[in-house]
């Protein structure tokens, strides 16, 4: 028989009830969320080969996966440098240049409890490098090995040391591996080496951790409460990152409070932001919005065009377009750099532009660029690349702007001028936040495609002679000066059209906090709280 319940029963069970709810309530609402517009197109890939450009490595690849260095992004008031990170130490072997040994952390674990480890990193190298390696995958290959292109193998010393390996005299491998990513060889292997498999549970050792996936719509991580390094266990539970190309559609979900986080806001839309309590972050880095050229074919294979091109355009004018969020671009690093050097500048003037393409018969001197819609680091490349064209078009210049996204772009690049002969020319904005990537991948003959992103196939006898030289210099203080000449030499050929340095805005909602934003394009976010 149901015993009755008396009405002072009843209305406490009630009490229960309600202080039940609520507690479940404020116990669902402890979790702080951190949710950030990407400029982005798409999620990028999570399994350990990020697309979508480098934010793609912004927000994925440095997010759920750690490299052997990585970048210190704790300061905002100078360029940041390398340190340790799943390798404790490194040197290079004083005998023999080719060798570089690297001192693994102990005690660092994948996100599924499989251990890092010597055994790991020479995995890895297979994974990447590798073809006859069960866990070889193309894709994997094609994102990450233009970061190790010079490695030529891995070797286990033991447990905790490994050797790397190059093919060259390579003074900058420690900067080459910071976006070379670990991922976990027991995941893989458990997945049969099927990486769409890995996909639905990847495992790094990075400070989140993978939770669940939305196709094309959003990408959710939770806090890695175990990462190694203390000091950037995040400070909130769950991370939200939503693909949002139109800036327009980013400004509008910061403004109706549908997320806390957005890269790259339009100049237009900054006072609206501000007005509505809005912080707006920019700090100068090393970005460059410039035109990578075909050089081994007409129109630019003659140096009076790059240079009429470069005089052609008005910096200035583009700056005040952009309201201030962005610095006239002169070459691929700034001046705060240590390998800038003391080159030329192309200022604008229209006359000097029009006598040089006179002078080599180009004129009106066609040539068709690829641009993007939108994407990472892109800045607002429809208005940003109309107003080029008017610049140009006015020296003499005839200018076919050909838009895609920005992932068709990437693979332009990363495929070369000759796979896409109907290019002369791609708008690809590039981080130089150090000099193999900086000025060396981008115009040396060693690092034409497929071996690096010297997409126009430049050739300078005396730029090849400069790099080769820096590559083989292991005192930083006469390999920097060399690294500078050669920024001076590449600026003198006019090897670019060079255009801007973005200042990188962003817009971060009153309740976000924390946020160091550093001269990078690389940024961490472990360090943001979120109020509630």
């Amino acid at each position: 028989m149901r015993p009755i319940a008396t009405r002072a029963t009843r209305r406490c069970l009630g009490i229960a009830c309600a202080i039940g709810l609520l507690c479940g309530t404020a116990a669902a609402r402890a979790e702080s969320v951190l949710r950030v517009a990407m400029s982005a197109a798409d999620i990028p890939d999570w399994t350990g080969a990020p697309d979508q450009g480098y934010e793609g490595f912004r927000f994925v690849g440095f997010s759920l996966y750690d490299s052997l260095t990585e970048w210190d992004l704790t300061h905002s008031d100078r360029a940041p440098e390398i340190r340790s990170a799943l390798a404790e130490s490194w040197a290079v072997d004083p005998v023999d240049h080719k060798t570089w040994i690297f001192k693994l952390r102990h005690g660092v674990k994948y996100h599924d409890g499989c251990d890092w480890n010597a055994e790991s990193a020479v995995w890895n190298f297979g994974r990447v490098m590798l073809s006859d390696s069960p866990q070889y995958n193309v894709r994997q290959h094609a994102m990450q090995s233009w970061l190790i292109t010079n490695v030529a193998s891995m070797e286990k010393i033991d447990d905790y040391t490994i050797a790397v390996h190059t093919k060259i005299e390579d003074s900058l491998i420690p900067y080459e591996v910071a976006g070379y990513f670990q991922v976990s060889n027991c995941a893989v292997t458990k997945a049969a080496n099927d990486y769409t498999v890995f996909a639905k549970q990847p495992a790094g050792t990075g400070p989140y951790k993978f939770d669940k996936v939305v196709p094309h719509e959003r990408l959710e991580f939770v806090k890695n409460a175990d990462y190694w390094d203390k000091a950037r266990i995040p400070k909130h539970d769950r991370l939200v990152l939503l693909p949002m190309p139109e800036a327009s559609t980013r400004a509008a979900a910061l403004l109706s409070g549908q997320v806390d986080f957005i890269e790259a806001p339009s100049p237009d839309t900054i006072p609206k932001l501000k007005q509505a309590g809005m912080t707006i972050i920019t700090v100068p880095y090393p970005h460059n919005w410039n035109y990578q050229l075909r050089i081994d074919r007409p129109p630019f294979n003659d140096i009076r065009v790059r240079q009429a091109a470069n005089y052609a355009i008005n910096r200035d004018e583009l700056v005040d377009m952009l309201q201030g969020v962005a610095t006239a671009g002169y070459g691929k690093f700034i001046e705060s750099q240590v390998w800038y050097g003391n080159p030329m500048q192309y200022t604008f003037d229209l006359a000097k532009a029009k006598a040089l393409l006179k002078a080599a018969g180009c004129m009106p001197c066609k040539f068709t660029v690829g641009i993007s819609t939108s994407g990472s680091g892109q800045m607002q490349p429809l208005p940003m690349n109309e107003l080029v064209k008017e610049q140009l078009d006015a020296a003499g210049f005839q200018v076919t702007l050909a838009p895609m996204d920005w992932n068709s772009l990437i693979d332009v690049f990363i495929g070369g001028a000759h796979k896409y002969p109907q290019y002369d020319a791609i708008n690809v904005s590039l981080s130089s936040i150090e000099p193999v990537q900086g000025v060396m991948k981008g115009t040396m003959t060693r690092y034409e495609p497929p071996n690096g992103w010297n997409w126009g196939y430049f050739d300078d006898p005396a730029v090849d002679k400069l790099g080769e030289a820096a590559l083989s210099t292991f005192d930083p203080a006469p390999r920097d000066k060399l690294i500078g000449k050669m920024h001076e030499t590449v600026i003198a050929d006019a090897q670019e059209i060079f255009i801007a340095h973005d200042l990188n805005p962003r817009a971060i909602s009153p309740k976000v906090h924390g946020f160091v934003q550093a001269q990078s394009w690389f940024q961490d976010l472990t360090p943001i709280t979120v109020d509630p």
